[in-house]
């Protein structure tokens, strides 16, 4: 059963890595800016998985920068990571913005920037994860770089093959309940899927079926259905290619160094083979890209951060609080 995310726990943060010492290195002006990871990729290429990766090894939290993800509802249609698989790692601007609300780029810059001063503010690395380009284009103003320092880490897989991970992946959210989850948004009245959580891919899709099922027999009703499923799965397969060609413009224009880290190989394999590949090709070069960004400080740290979601609930409130001022103000 997915749980929602506002329960998640955070770690406490074992070490401050933010403060004075990013002082202590004249010849070196980035290290005196407060740091900021920025993962990027297309859909289905393990942002989330990397995301929780790095927060369990540095005291993190992650902000959700999918404009779809910021909503409330369809955890499975959109595909939003589970409580479990969070391990305790808090998450801001997840699931928290009314379904019917329009939540623009202007909007995320705005409440990601206050995300961002308030995890810094306790000593914690803010992690920024999601597949919408056009949201860190907002984030990334000249106001922003010149206060923070931004390390680009950049998930990619080889589109033929993301194309066949991200049509197994739909079949998969459909055995998770993706078609009931769907009609509870479906509205007969309306044909509009241009506003708020409406515009996910999922719902437009699923239309036609939903219009004709108590109409027509079962043959019809399956045919239908496997349409509707074969458009969810070609909408995601132009989803993934347009936000890789978005995120090659994007670091052109921003004049950016993006750190590309291939992961078709885990993608290609299965089981512990996948996980190793993964580890040795994306995890394990990621954490070390992040050591050589952060302060000297970093020398100090225990090797493996492992949050306690029993222990801790300060970096969770902080956490609601902020998703809730969202909510309050997004409506």
């Amino acid at each position: 059963m997915r749980k929602s995310l506002s329960a998640c726990k955070e770690a406490h943060p074992l070490l401050s890595f933010l403060g004075g010492v990013l002082n202590m290195d004249p010849f070196m002006p980035w290290r005196k800016k407060d740091k900021v990871v920025i993962l990027m990729g297309a859909t289905g290429t393990g942002k989330s998985r990397l995301s929780i990766d790095l927060a369990s090894h540095f005291p993190a939290e992650i902000i959700n920068s999918d404009k779809i993800q910021v909503y409330q509802g369809l955890d499975v249609v959109t595909n939003k990571i589970t409580q479990e698989d969070c391990l305790g790692v808090p998450h801001h601007l997840l699931g928290v913005v009314n379904p019917e609300a329009d939540f623009t780029a202007t909007d995320f810059k705005k409440h990601a920037s206050l995300a961002v001063e308030s995890i810094v503010r306790r000593d914690r690395l803010p992690i920024i994860a999601g597949g919408s380009n056009s949201f860190i284009k907002a984030l990334m103003n000249d106001e922003f770089r010149s206060r923070y320092a931004c390390c680009f880490l950049w998930v990619d897989v080889s589109l033929p093959v993301l194309h066949s991970f991200v049509s197994d992946r739909v079949d998969k959210m459909v055995e998770s309940g993706l078609v009931d989850e769907a009609r509870q948004f479906f509205d007969p009245d309306s044909d509009k899927y241009t506003r708020g959580l409406r515009r996910a891919i999922g719902l437009p899709e699923m239309d036609q079926f939903f219009r004709a099922e108590a109409n027509v027999d079962d043959e019809t009703r399956a045919a239908l259905l496997k349409m509707a499923i074969n458009k969810i799965k070609g909408n995601t397969c132009k989803l993934a290619t347009y936000q890789l060609k978005n995120i090659r413009t994007l670091q052109k224009q921003m004049d950016c160094h993006m750190h590309h880290l291939d992961a078709t190989e885990a993608f290609l394999k299965r089981g512990q083979d996948s996980n190793e590949a993964w580890e040795r090709l994306v995890a394990r070069p990621s954490k070390a890209i992040i050591e050589n960004f952060l302060p000297r400080s970093r020398r100090f740290w225990p090797k493996s951060f492992n949050p306690n979601p029993a222990a801790s609930v300060i970096g969770a409130a902080t956490a609601s609080a902020t998703n809730t001022a969202v909510v309050a103000a997004i409506r």
